[in-house]
Order: C-alpha cells, then structure tokens, then sequence
C-alpha cells in the first residue's frame, strides 16, 4: 500500500483481495476530493459452461453444472434440473421435492457457516482471516466450523458427498437414503440449531456501517414457505414471473472490464438478490421462532443496510437447520427414487435460491433430448452493479476516512454479498485512485 499526494489526490493499491472465491479488482477514481469511477473488475478466464453443454443429453447437466462451483453445487443441481424438467413436462412427485429441500438446507448450512465465521466475520474484528479470528476468538471460530460440518453431512448423506454431489439425478436421486441415515442426522441438526441462535447473537453485536441502499430486490417467493428450491419470481417493484418469463426479460451484457456478465431488467435499473432480497420479500413465511431471533437482533421485516447482511445469512442458518430438523423427523424412503423423463424438443428454465442470491438456468432441447441452448445466470453476474452502487455509496461517505480505512470498507462492501467469481466468470485487487 503507497499512499501518494494530498487527501483528495492520492491513489492506493491493495493486491490480492482475501475471503473471497475467484479472482478481480476493484478499481476507485478519487478526483478533487469527488468519487469519479467504480469499476468492479473480474478477469478470472471464462468457464463456458453454456458453451460445452450444447450438444450433451439432457440427463448431463446436473452433474455437468456441479462443478461450476464448489460451494454451491447443490444450486446448480437443482436449477439444472428444474429446468430440464420444465422442458421435458416433467413434474417430479412430493418426496422427491421435499428430499431436494433436504440436501439443499445441508448446502446452506454449511456455505453460510462458512461465509459468516470464516470470510465475514474477521472483518468486524480487524483481523486478516479466520486464523487470525480464531486467536483472537476461539470459540466463535469452532462453533461455526462445528455448524459447517453438520451441514457436510447432511450433503454426504442424501447427495452422495459434500462437494460436487453425485446422488443428484434429472427426476429426483440415484438413490433414496434410508431412514436410519437420515434419523442419525437429527440430533447434529438440533444441535447445529442452538449454535445458530448463538451465531445470531453474536452477528447482531458486530459494528456497522450506518449506510442504506434503495435496493431493487428479486427473490423466489412460495406462499406456504421460506423459498429455497422452487416458487415464482418475485420483486420489490412488482414483477410477478415464472423462470421463464423472469429469463425473458432479464437482459445479460458484456462490458470490457470484466469477464462476467453483467445482468439488468428491460427498462429497469439493476437488482439484487441473496440475503436482503429473500429476507425482504419472504420474512413472513418464516418460522416465528427465526422472525423472533431476527427481531432481538435488530432487524425489521426489511433490511436495506448491506453490512447487515451477515445478520440476515445468520437468520437464514437458523432456518436451514431449523427446516433441516423439520424435513428429517418427517422423512420415510420411498421408490422410486426418481421418475422418468423422457426427452422431447421444448425450452424450459428453474430457479433455485443459492445462498448467495438466484440462479437461473434455461434450456432448448432437441426431440431427442440434445441440448440446443443453455444459459446460466449465477448469482454474483446479476448482483454485480449493485455491489458497484454499494461501493460508490461507501466512497462517498468515507471520502474522509484514511486509505487503509476507505479500502478495508470497500473490500468489506464486496464481501457483504459473498460473491462467488468463478461462478460468474463464465477479487480482488484494489486500487484507490485519488489523483
């Protein structure tokens, strides 16, 4: 870090941005004490995914997509095959949607675990990293990690394994676990429960930014629960869509700076998704106990503070393990463990709710169910502006903090939202230019 000249013209560069997944730059133009530019910058190689599944059966791409990410693969599973079977005409029965539910709580679990006690919290206590935390504060640390590994087994036990699931299959799983594997996971689960009560508490006394964004938030919505795996696309400002409706009016855009597309509405500002987004547009159909826990810790049916987030991802590990305990004490094997799905030409799309925001993917298939076209749209692509408009946001009113501060804000702004790069790659560096 080499700060050069007065207060308003100086510049500041940061490389090599920690705790979080892929890699960018962050790149802010300070002239005359008045912010000029924000530019997130993401130049990990493209990944082309869409590119290679053209010309795959349609029985590939859950398997396929997994391995976009290995924090979220449970979300590209489940999109990926929602989406196939919305093209196929295919509606798969009750247990299979509620043993989907299941593994996808074990992903949240053990991803906003991890994002919380890992990538998140070592910010608000100044440290470099969780190692660092853990010195300082052992026992947070070891509860989180304690809370990520029930989640890992939850993922182990119903999707094969924790990263990369293989039990995952169009028209439901290879394999139905049977009870007795399922029964030994409830009482981790319960524990994992109380332990994120705790985590509330302990987020909720973190020192905050006192910042607000008139954010646009898009979120999937079901009327009888807290959506993660299936429901209809819904926003702040009124949209009301199917997968497919919603993928034909988000428009993705290239820009120079970045190897990501960048995600917009028709004629709308950008949107966000994640955290704030499904907790401001379904905080009603949460259990009364998480509402309760969100109340003691500060929050109100809406949160528009981004560092506040991780209170909200608090909240949200409290129901992943409270839904958990729920979908395992009613779970009994079934068979089939998956229905067919027989190939036809269609289009189709699915979304699910990674933990980190929407992910959308849609799909042509040929009669013989080859893939014509696809298109993914991860979360951090349709999150990008907004995390833009947050950074700006912190400029401005930190143009009197020092350069080590001013960074640390706006590298802790990035984080807020848990961006996974590689995902969208299909940070950081950062450079404060006050010259």
């Amino acid at each position: 870090m080499t700060p050069s000249g007065d207060s308003a013209n100086r510049a500041i560069d940061v490389h090599g941005l920690a705790r979080v997944e892929g890699e960018g730059s962050l790149h802010v133009a300070v002239r005359d004490g008045v912010l000029e530019r924000v530019e997130l910058e993401i130049f990990e190689p493209p990944r082309f995914f869409e590119a290679f599944l053209v010309g795959r059966g349609h029985e590939e791409p859950p398997d396929i997509t997994a391995r976009i990410c290995g924090i979220c693969p449970v979300a590209y599973q489940m999109s990926a095959c929602a989406a196939i079977e919305d093209a196929c005409g295919v509606q798969v029965p009750a247990e299979v949607g509620r043993l989907r539910r299941l593994l996808y709580c074990g992903e949240w679990i053990q991803s906003h675990a991890l994002h919380i006690y890992l990538l998140h919290a070592p910010d608000f206590f100044g440290c470099r990293d969780a190692v660092e935390l853990a010195g300082l504060n052992p026992a947070a640390v070891e509860r989180g990690l304690r809370i990520k590994k029930v989640g890992n087994q939850l993922m182990e036990v119903v999707g094969g394994r924790a990263i990369h699931p293989v039990n995952v299959r169009i028209g439901g799983f290879y394999r139905a676990p049977s009870r007795e594997e399922i029964t030994a996971l409830i009482e981790p689960l319960k524990k994992a429960r109380e332990e994120s009560l705790e985590t509330i508490r302990f987020v909720a006394t973190f020192d905050f930014p006192d910042i607000e964004a008139d954010y646009r938030f898009v979120a999937l919505s079901h009327p009888d629960h807290y959506a993660i795996e299936a429901g209809r696309i819904m926003s702040s400002d009124g949209i009301d869509a199917t997968p497919m409706e919603f993928a034909a009016i988000s428009v993705e855009e290239h820009v120079q700076r970045s190897s990501a597309l960048h995600a917009r509405l028709r004629g709308r500002d950008p949107y966000l998704t994640g955290p704030l987004a499904r907790y401001a547009l379904n905080q009603a159909t949460l259990p009364q106990t998480a509402r309760d826990a969100a109340a003691e810790a500060g929050l109100g049916p809406v949160c528009r503070n981004p560092f506040k987030s991780v209170i909200v991802r608090a909240v949200e590990l409290y129901f992943a393990c409270d839904e958990a305990v729920r979908l395992a004490e009613e779970y009994e094997p079934f068979e089939p463990a998956a229905v067919p799905v027989p190939p036809q030409a269609g289009t189709g799309a699915g979304a699910t709710e990674a933990p980190r925001g929407m992910l959308l993917q849609r799909y042509e298939l040929s009669a013989d169910g080859t893939i014509k076209s696809a298109r993914i749209m991860p979360p951090t692509s349709q999150n990008q502006l907004s995390i833009e408009s947050d950074i700006r946001q912190v400029v401005e009113a930190g143009l009197d903090l020092s350069d080590a501060e001013l960074t640390a804000r706006c590298e802790l702004a990035v984080r807020n939202h848990d961006p996974c790069i590689s995902c969208a790659a299909h940070f950081l560096d950062v450079s404060i230019d006050r010259s």
